[in-house]
């Protein structure tokens, strides 16, 4: 439970992907020289937790409020928040108003061995009436080469990314599992929507055989390897659901969103149509070799594609558990990232048209598409089978922990995937000084912070979140001031939600506190308008703050997409940017002083964890738990810069 704060305090509140998520999608506190790092290469730092911090400053602990007090109610966007005064701001008066940290993860001392037993692996040489494996498709994908010489198969760049292990993510898994555990009443429903986009082939032969869905690893479930389309399910989002999807009227809007995506039919086997960029497919050898025919189409390159799984919305329950939306219109909107392309500046129509494949799927020229027949002409433009966003964190766990997850991609598989995925995540936003003033004991420090991705930043499933860390020290290296300093497991420090499930950090358009931490992040509420985690309780957005793209007219914004809480008036959030001030005081009047800001990008924020693993009945739940305790870093940098202030 977060400690009373002191009067001083501003407590002005709002009130919640993978989805897959292409978008930025984990990160951790690292990188950076104030706060517990780790890279993909393993490096790592420690950090000093606030409890550390209060052993050192020799304070007392301050009492917990009794057991039948009564709870707080939520503060929401609409009402006032208490008066803040202009107290000066001491590095003492830091120590001593540190909020105590809540009770934190109480992890198992042992874990069952049920957790810690490995999954059995699948193959992708599987074959069925509409799919194939993705190994049958690299024996003449992969071996590709572009004009610089750089690797460019198909099936090695794809095998490790989030798209490949959709069903393999342990944190989805345990998500499924823990909606089903507080929703049983709605089983089919959760069956359905969580593996049309995570295990579709797995999904679309069930219904063609008029199979129920069933999500279990256990019974018969598509995840059992005793189910005939075990392999299916274990493939991810593979080379053939995504080619096979056809060219619909619905495609791009709401009929066609939320996996409503429609696959070819056909009369024989051979006449399976595998939809590509270009319009002169040479298709004798597809059709002798793996019995489909290459067939032309626009919409393969079509940011419409993605919005199939890309944007989605889902049903939601009130306290009672009965279904409240009965249209498909009305339903939570859980991810929207092709909306929110269409509405910046990316869209085909607008300043700078980039479509998704043009980001996550970068081109390069000169490429022989297929080994076979040796004597085809090489394509000028190709796109690269990358699929990277910003899931460092669960890319890095899955990495360390192939066999227990039953993962088959290779650690080169792996090495490919991370290092292109930083390489996204850092190219996703940039942090400018736009002023620095120091008169007195009074430092103020302007920043602006860029987002240069095609979406909101974070994007897709509202678990993650992009924060700043600030921090001010003097010369000798003593911290002055610090604000979104990581604590243990994630959490940080002065981050209201993450010290009270009732509560939501507000956006800020000024810093004057060390608890005031800027975060980028949409919290759910439910029919109540309490902050929930549960996405089946989620039925609007709390606060929806997420860093918008180049071009996005908030005022203009459809109810899918719109911002939500203080942003919403705030006239330096617009598309392309948010400005934030720290305007601090009791500084030193003299000497350096180093400044250091580092945006981060969190995957899976402390209090979304935290919720989750209250089901531990669930098997899933603990061993995601198991790995997320282990994880070397809870967020990765996306940007930082250093300043000295003279």
């Amino acid at each position: 439970m977060k400690k009373k704060r002191y009067g001083w305090l501003f407590l002005a509140f709002v009130s919640f992907s993978s989805g897959i998520g292409l978008n930025a999608s984990a990160c951790q506190c690292a990188g950076v020289p104030l706060a517990e790092s780790a890279l993909p290469d393993g490096s790592a730092g420690k950090e000093t937790t606030l409890a550390e911090k209060q052993t050192e400053n020799k304070q007392e602990p301050q009492a917990e409020p009794p057991q039948d007090a009564a709870p707080q109610e939520p503060i929401l966007p609409d009402q006032k928040a208490p008066e803040k005064t202009n107290e000066p701001v001491t590095p003492e008066k830091i120590a001593e108003t540190t909020p105590k940290p809540d009770e934190g993860i109480d992890f198992p001392k042992t874990w069952p061995t049920d957790v810690t037993t490995p999954k059995p692996a699948s193959n992708r040489t599987f074959e069925s009436t509409h799919f194939s494996g993705a190994e049958n498709c690299s024996t003449c994908h992969n071996g590709l080469q572009d004009n610089k010489g750089e690797d460019v198969s198909i099936v090695h760049s794809w095998s490790a990314s989030m798209m490949a292990l959709a069903s393999r993510d342990p944190f989805w898994q345990a998500k499924v599992e823990s909606e089903l555990i507080r929703h049983p009443q709605l089983k089919s429903v959760i069956n359905e929507k969580c593996t049309r986009c995570h295990a579709p082939m797995a999904n679309h032969e069930s219904k063609v055989q008029k199979k129920d869905i069933v999500f279990s690893e256990t019974g018969g479930g598509i995840l059992d390897p005793a189910n005939p389309l075990f392999h299916h399910a274990r493939a991810g989002v593979s080379c053939t659901l995504c080619h096979q999807i056809k060219p619909t009227a619905e495609m791009g809007t709401l009929a066609g969103f939320s996996g409503k995506y429609q696959i070819e039919t056909f009369a024989d086997k051979v006449d399976r149509k595998i939809y590509g960029p270009y319009m002169d497919p040479f298709t004798g050898p597809m059709m002798n070799m793996v019995s489909f025919t290459p067939t032309g189409s626009a919409h393969i390159s079509s940011s419409k594609l993605c919005g199939s799984c890309h944007n989605l919305k889902t049903p939601y329950v009130d306290s009672q558990g009965k279904v409240i939306p009965q249209k498909p219109e009305d339903e939570f909107p859980e991810q929207m990232i092709y909306s929110e392309w269409e509405h910046s500046a990316y869209n085909d129509k607008g300043a700078q048209p980039t479509s998704c494949q043009n980001c996550h799927m970068p081109a390069t020229q000169d490429v022989k598409v297929s080994t076979r027949p040796p004597w085809l002409d090489a394509r000028s433009k190709f796109s690269k089978h990358i699929f990277v966003g910003a899931n460092l964190f669960m890319l890095t766990m899955m990495k360390s922990n192939q066999q227990l997850l039953g993962i088959g991609a290779s650690n080169d598989h792996f090495d490919f995937t991370l290092h292109h995925a930083k390489q996204k995540l850092e190219s996703a936003a940039k942090l400018e000084v736009l002023e620095n003033t120091r008169q007195g004991t009074s430092l103020k420090i302007k920043l602006r912070v860029n987002n240069f991705s095609g979406h909101k930043l974070p994007s897709g499933f509202p678990s993650r979140r992009v924060y700043l860390h600030f921090k001010v020290s003097d010369a000798q290296g003593k911290v002055l001031f610090e604000s979104g300093k990581m604590g243990a497991h994630g959490l940080l420090e002065g981050a209201d939600a993450d010290f009270d499930a009732q509560r939501v950090e507000p956006h800020h358009n000024e810093i004057t506190k060390p608890d005031q931490v800027q975060i980028y992040e949409a919290i759910m509420q439910d029919t109540d308008k309490k902050p929930t985690y549960a996405l089946l309780r989620g039925a609007a957005y709390a606060k929806d703050n997420r860093l918008l793209p180049k071009g996005f007219d908030k005022n203009t914004a459809s109810s899918d997409i719109k911002v939500h809480g203080a942003a919403a008036q705030d006239a330096d959030f617009t598309g392309g940017s948010d400005v934030i001030t720290y305007n601090l005081s009791g500084m030193p009047s003299s000497g350096k002083l180093k400044v250091e800001a580092n945006l981060m990008y969190q995957t899976l924020s402390y209090r979304f964890a935290k919720d989750l693993f209250q089901d531990r009945q669930s098997k899933a739940v603990m061993l995601f738990m198991y790995l997320y305790q282990q994880a070397p870093a809870y967020a990765y940098p996306i940007n930082q810069l250093t300043q000295e202030v003279p």
